[in-house]
């Protein structure tokens, strides 16, 4: 139950006052910005139509009473407990934005992430629905009912009588504009008849736009193979269960998933329900959405590249079920479908599923949460499962369906790993591109394939340094060597986006030799066009692909054979299918294999065994090089043996030693500030109370830290961080929380907690 809101900002009335079995209509308060939280506010009498559950309001806070912005999240009759309350001033929406099921979604992101529930409202409902983008207020015209029944005895100007005979004849409500344009007549007579109030006037938010889909080509229903019959059948199986299950399709690359999660969708829609399907990447979301339009007439799309204006218009169509399909990124999750019927996540190992911002979310479990609320199926999809996906499907929590074939019974792709430690010996000659990869590159080029080049660093040299004195330039508010970025000639933080010129001599020294080493994407497709001149190539990474349609126009280029080299980051990585490419390249697959994280190795074998899977899809059949200076790593041996069986069965002992998940929960809180010193000091302080708070409970939990953080200064903010693991995610959470209620940091100090990180850099 929210707090009084009145023993906050008011003196307690005189005990002569109160009654105790007062009661009022209540509507209980939250704000997304400090203080958050609940607060209980007395709903007016003019207002008891309107104030519900999931709408905004407007309301008093504190001794000034300043009016405040905030949810609504329960609406009850009840005492008041003897103190009076202050009053709701006013609505800010004509309808909910939350059903009752997304407001008990958000109160448990809330408690589970340890997160303000304003803050997680905030997060879940879009800035452009919560701001109406793409609409406009007007006003709407009617013909009352006790005009109407005496409309023929009213002695009115032709006009007027024309244009009020014309608003009762209408069958929904009209603006004056229209209704002018209607009777042939200018504003004029309107205006005269709202002032003898002959007509009802209300104020009502239209969009302005009909944002239709474009026609999209029908795709032909291929025959399903035994593998992709046997998932189907099962997903079927759940679908007509009634209740909920959770499905892990560990289907390799190229077994057909996606047709399979199509068919179940197929047969959902025929009984009148919605699907929500979500891909990890911005760059999937164009094939996907494309698959899906060929086959459903009502598909909507939802991820951050959409303006507001769009966002809200899709939000509309889907909460007034227009809508079939919903395909999205990480936030599609939240999708206002009102008849639900299952979420697929497709891809679902992959960490842009993970929210970095409060409420630290992950899509994967909210879906879970949702799924399990709404009574309906959840489908996780991966070649490579998330290894906490995998453990709760060994433990029984999950039911695992294998599609170990890819269709048409196509090989997976012969992988060679090519040894980088060989250079001294002359097999390297020199470059990104192996001697290797550049023979392979010949002869798929040749027979008219091509080629996808994967390289997870973009820029052109990533680091800058002086040979004589050491010195290596970097970011004055990050603990990061600036990446050079050859075509605008910048050096550049990942991180923070602080940029300068190239520097041609020593910052420090003041020495003309200063040196650019290292490889990113730039320098790699220099390299590319140097030695195949000839064969158009394409760069994707997040510098190339800033442009509103860029995703989509690139991989319609290399989808139509324009392009013969496609090179980038992970966003080339998985999820896209080009029966035509015959060689795909992984330049360095260390890139991530040795950061101080626990699941470097996990995150190497993923990508290394996605990119594999690009190659391979089409009667042609597929090669792949994986270029590495860890050759005998267990990631890298088990990604080119197409084997995740056997990388889960090695990496799962280790995490079990280090009580690292999927084994045990953790949380981890980052402490930040512009004095190093104060940082760290507090985030002591921090780590003191958590231990406090686990000894008080009982609990054993394991405390890591604090240390500073791996990035140790990151946009000016100096960062400590703390790792907490215990088997109980419940008495974790529950430790956390008493430790941070009583939290006071200094203004220069900020305290942020993550439930189950991927991240720990």
């Amino acid at each position: 139950m929210g707090k009084q809101q009145q023993s906050l900002f008011q003196t307690d009335a005189p005990a002569w006052e109160i009654d105790d079995d007062a009661e009022a209509c209540v509507a209980t308060v939250v704000f997304s910005e400090a203080p958050y939280g609940p607060y209980d506010y007395a709903v007016p009498d003019r207002l008891r139509a309107a104030v519900s559950p999931g709408r905004r309001v407007r309301v008093p806070l504190g001794r000034g009473d300043r009016t405040m912005l905030g949810y609504c999240v329960k609406l009850e009759h009840r005492s008041t407990g003897g103190r009076p309350l202050k009053d709701v001033c006013g609505i800010v929406d004509d309808r909910p934005l939350l059903t009752p099921q997304m407001l008990r979604l958000t109160e448990w992101m809330a408690d589970y992430y340890l997160c303000p529930w304003g803050v997680v409202l905030d997060a879940v409902v879009p800035a452009g629905v919560r701001g109406q983008a793409g609409t406009r207020a007007v006003t709407l015209l009617r013909v009352p009912t006790n005009v109407a029944a005496r409309l023929s005895q009213l002695e009115l100007p032709p006009k007027q009588l024309l244009a009020l005979k014309i608003l009762a004849a209408s069958p929904q409500p009209l603006t004056p504009q229209q209704l002018a344009r209607a009777a042939r007549c200018t504003l004029a007579p309107i205006a005269r008849l709202r002032a003898l109030e002959l007509v009802a006037e209300e104020s009502r938010r239209v969009h302005k736009d009909d944002l239709e889909d474009l026609p999209q080509a029908r795709e032909p229903r291929h025959d399903l193979n035994a593998d992709q019959q046997r998932a189907l059948d099962r997903m079927l199986q759940a679908l007509n269960s009634g209740r909920h299950q959770t499905l892990l399709i560990h289907g390799v690359t190229g077994s057909g998933k996606t047709e399979v999660y199509i068919r179940a969708i197929e047969e959902m829609i025929a009984f009148g329900r919605q699907a929500i399907v979500l891909v990890p990447e911005i760059s999937l979301t164009p094939q996907t959405c494309q698959r899906f339009r060929a086959r459903f007439d009502r598909v909507a799309v939802l991820h951050s590249h959409l303006s507001d204006a769009e966002r809200h218009w899709h939000w509309l169509r889907i909460a007034g079920g227009e809508v079939q399909v919903v395909v999205g990124a990480r936030s599609a999750v939240f999708a206002p479908t009102p008849h639900l019927g299952m979420i697929v996540l497709d891809e679902e190992h992959d960490g842009s599923f993970k929210q970095d911002t409060a409420p630290r979310y992950h899509a994967r479990d909210v879906a879970l949460w949702r799924a399990r609320a709404e009574n309906v199926p959840l489908v996780l999809g991966s070649a490579t499962p998330a290894l906490d996906s995998w453990q709760r499907a060994q433990a029984g929590e999950f039911e695992l369906l294998e599609m170990p074939r890819r269709v048409l019974d196509r090989p997976l792709p012969d992988v060679t790993v090519v040894d980088l430690r060989v250079a001294a010996k002359g097999y390297y000659h020199g470059g990104a591109i192996s001697r290797q990869l550049l023979q392979a590159m010949h002869r798929a080029l040749k027979e008219d394939g091509q080629i996808i080049l994967l390289l997870n660093r973009r820029g052109y040299a990533t680091t800058i340094q002086c040979p004589g004195c050491g010195h290596v330039v970097r970011c004055p508010d990050c603990d990061i060597a600036l990446t050079h970025h050859r075509e605008q000639n910048r050096a550049l933080c990942h991180y923070c986006d602080y940029t300068i010129a190239a520097p041609t001599i020593c910052p420090n020294c003041g020495s003309a030799g200063i040196r650019y080493a290292g490889l990113g994407t730039q320098k790699l497709e220099q390299e590319v066009r140097t030695r195949f001149p000839h064969a158009p190539c394409l760069r994707m990474d997040s510098d190339s692909m800033q442009r509103p349609g860029s995703h989509e126009q690139a991989l319609a280029r290399f989808r139509a054979g324009e392009i013969k080299i496609l090179l980038g980051t992970q966003m080339i990585a998985k999820g896209l299918d080009f029966p035509n490419v015959t060689l795909v390249g992984v330049i360095n697959a260390d890139t991530a294999l040795h950061f101080p994280d626990f699941r470097a190795a996990e995150r190497t074998f993923q990508l290394v065994t996605q990119v594999a899977g690009r190659t391979g899809r089409g009667d042609k059949g597929g090669l792949v090089l994986v270029q590495t200076f860890s050759p005998e790593h267990p990631a890298i041996q088990a990604a080119a043996r197409h084997d995740f069986a056997a990388f889960a069965q090695q990496e799962l002992p280790v995490r079990a030693e280090f009580h690292y998940p999927p084994v045990a929960a953790m949380i981890r809180l980052i402490v930040r500030g512009t004095a190093e010193m104060a940082a760290e000091h507090f985030a002591e302080h921090a780590v003191a109370k958590l231990r406090e708070a686990a000894a008080a409970t009982g609990a054993e939990v394991r405390i890591l830290g604090p240390a500073p953080a791996p990035i140790a200064k990151l946009r000016g903010w100096f960062r400590f961080h703390a790792l907490l693991q215990d088997p109980d995610r419940d008495r974790l959470r529950e430790v956390v929380r008493k430790a941070t209620a009583e939290l006071k940091p200094p203004e220069e100090i900020q305290w942020v907690v993550d439930v189950d990180p991927l991240d720990l850099l």
